[in-house]
């Protein structure tokens, strides 16, 4: 009776690949539903929606960099994402969100062991907000917040697609080796050609009663700042997870891993969407 032989752990296998790669995209296919949906929404639904995003990465960065007392800082974070996320709903005076945000951070200073500690646990704070409350800030702009919303799912979703399959088809040298193997210049060079299309297509396209839309060569230049910004948000999680000796942030999303790799590169663009409202 003949023995089947095994392969060995690693070695390559293309059936095995196909699956992995089925999965990432069904898994993203449902969340790009979800995030539409919430974002053709609205309110509170679109709020919870990116509230929950938020507690998750929150969840996830204090459990990659180690921090303790993690369980108490898990809940006295999130109850301070949750309040700023009312109040944003409720839209409350400054003052508010300001102080709750002074409480989060001398919760940090005060409850972190170590300095360390006490550092990845305010970035941690700052990298959840972002993505808890920016998304929805942008929702809530009169007349064209959907479409500048829509537009960054459009530049983030894009980039990483055609980063994807220009690095795989065309190969090339490695755009950062020691931080992400697998990434290429030519992947870098696809993902902002086609970043820069989609939100070129989306803000000409766009719905709103736009009074004066932006000239395409506006559009254009920061379409690709955002492709470029929503690159570098992936590789510095990567850097991160290599920092502590982590493959994934979790295992929540099936193809992905946690909430992080997911939204890595759109908390960069969210990031430069949150300063963009600050100042105008």
């Amino acid at each position: 009776m003949t023995q089947r032989r095994e392969k060995p752990a690693g070695s390559f296998h293309q059936p095995g690949l196909t699956g992995e790669l089925a999965n990432r995209i069904l898994s993203a296919l449902r969340l790009a539903l979800l995030a539409l949906g919430a974002a053709y929404l609205g309110g509170p639904i679109l709020a919870l929606f990116w509230l929950v995003a938020g507690l998750a990465v929150l969840v996830e960065w204090l459990t990659i960099t180690k921090v303790e007392p993690r369980r108490i800082l898990v809940w006295l974070l999130g109850a301070a994402l949750a309040l700023l996320t009312f109040a944003g709903l409720a839209s409350a005076e400054a003052g508010l969100a300001l102080l709750v945000i002074a409480a989060a951070l001398a919760g940090c200073l005060f409850l972190g062991r170590s300095g360390p500690d006490r550092a990845w646990a305010t970035a941690g704070f700052g990298y959840a907000a972002v993505i808890s409350l920016v998304p929805p800030a942008v929702r809530y702009q009169p007349d064209t917040g959907l479409t500048w919303l829509l537009w960054m799912f459009a530049v983030v979703w894009t980039t990483d697609v055609a980063a994807y399959f220009a690095g795989r088809r065309l190969g090339g040298p490695k755009l950062w080796a020691r931080i992400s193997p697998k990434k290429t210049w030519s992947g870098f060079a696809g993902g902002l050609l086609g970043g820069t299309l989609a939100g070129c297509a989306v803000i000409q396209l766009g719905l709103g009663d736009w009074e004066d839309r932006p000239s395409l060569v506006a559009v254009a230049a920061v379409s690709a700042l955002a492709s470029v910004a929503s690159q570098l948000g992936d590789l510095g999680e990567s850097a991160l997870k290599r920092r502590f000796e982590v493959k994934d942030s979790g295992h929540i999303i099936p193809g992905h891993g946690g909430v992080m790799d997911r939204v890595d590169g759109f908390w960069a663009v969210a990031a430069l969407a949150g300063l963009w409202l600050l100042f105008t």
